[in-house]
């Protein structure tokens, strides 16, 4: 198989927006190629805009979109493909697998330059079974990077990620996993962010609860931020939310939510949040489902629009969320599909730079940011030896 190697390209820094015009003509040149290592999905075809023939106009606009993901690609704030692969027999992600949303030749065809792989646990296990399912969704997920090493390459930090992508790989990010897995222990805490967990969602407990944060909450919400473990706050409690915006230190995530003034659904946050998400250099993460923000790619730009205006064009990421069980917008069903929103979005009027902090520039942002909050933490604060008995007790 060809190495991958020969995709090398210079890629800007976070918070660089200037596209380089040698990758603008390259990718151009090249957007309707085969990927570099010729494994391209079987009986695939690129999603056409819905509905009708592309006009001129818009296959112009789709070919500064791959210009501009060649530079910027996306940083998918959401993957559910580690559960998903649990039901498959055998599969190839280089290849391609007709039975998923995401392998390998979609991720390049999607210019996606790194994913963050859920551990999320499906509704109705039992609680005593969370922290073992989780661990074993770690042993998975390294044995499948293990098993793709051409396409795929795990990241533990913001440069590990710019890494990864400088040698032609897709960065995979562990979590976000869901908080039952700590047990209420903070030595598990520390023990699955050994073993790669990045992301935590801070629902579904005694101490992040309708009722927001209790003092124990509070010191896994600083134990976090010591460890460089983000907070995600889909889903949470307004309460919660509130007050992890205040404690923490580092930015936190919503790695699934999009506008609830645009469509009520209990995952989206309201106006007044979403303002306060920008106000705290958060990031809201809009995910790409029929549920939660329309059936088509108009509805999806309609979301990042409101959440944009709202939070601030710092604040707003994309969430695939594929492989999840979700229905998602007609001509984006799979991961392959990124371009055609980009391209709605410059028809839209949105400036380069601007999407480009939305593709990477942003989650980039927040990971380095979560590094080097950690490391300052790590030179004032102990490891907690806190217990909930005695906080909440």
């Amino acid at each position: 198989m060809a190495d991958l190697q020969d995709e090398l390209r210079s890629l800007p820094e976070a918070g660089d927006h200037e596209t380089q015009d040698e990758t603008q003509d390259e990718t151009q040149d090249g957007a309707k190629d085969e990927t570099q290592d010729g494994a391209h999905h079987a009986t695939r075809e690129a999603p056409r805009a819905p509905g009708r023939p592309q006009a001129p106009a818009e296959a112009d606009d789709l070919d500064r979109a791959r210009a501009l993901l060649g530079a910027h690609p996306v940083a998918d704030g959401y993957s559910g493909l580690p559960w998903a692969l649990r039901h498959l027999p055998c599969y190839d992600l280089q290849l391609g697998e007709s039975a998923i949303d995401t392998d390998v030749p979609r991720l390049r065809e999607g210019h996606v330059g790194a994913l963050l792989w859920s551990l999320h646990l499906p509704e109705g296990l039992a609680a005593a079974r969370a922290v073992g399912a989780t661990l074993e969704q770690l042993d998975l997920v390294r044995s499948v990077i293990a098993a793709h090493p051409e396409g795929l390459r795990l990241a533990l930090s913001a440069g590990q990620v710019i890494d990864a992508r400088h040698c032609g790989r897709v960065a995979v990010v562990l979590g976000p996993a869901t908080a039952a897995a700590l047990d209420d222990s903070l030595g598990i805490l520390r023990a699955l962010h050994s073993l790669g967990l990045r992301v935590l969602t801070l629902t579904g407990t005694s101490w992040a609860s309708e009722a927001g944060l209790t003092r124990f909450g509070e010191e896994v919400v600083r134990e976090m931020n010591r460890l460089g473990v983000l907070a995600d706050l889909s889903g949470a409690s307004d309460a919660t939310v509130r007050r992890a915006l205040t404690l923490s230190k580092t930015p936190v995530l919503c790695t699934r939510s999009a506008a609830r003034a645009l469509r009520p659904h209990p995952d989206n946050l309201p106006d007044d949040l979403l303002a306060e998400l920008g106000a705290a250099k958060g990031l809201c993460l809009v995910p790409l489902t029929a549920e939660q923000t329309g059936p088509s790619v108009r509805d999806v730009a309609d979301h990042l629009d409101h959440v944009r205006a709202l939070a601030g064009p710092d604040s707003v990421g994309l969430s695939g969320t594929y492989d999840s069980g979700a229905a998602h917008p007609q001509g984006l069903a799979d991961a392959s599909g990124y371009p055609y929103l980009i391209a709605e979005l410059l028809r839209r009027g949105w400036p380069e730079p601007e999407i480009a902090l939305l593709t990477w520039g942003n989650i980039q942002r927040v990971l380095r940011s979560a590094d080097f909050a950690a490391r300052a933490a790590q030179e004032r604060r102990e490891p907690s030896t806190a217990h909930i008995a005695h906080l909440d007790g």
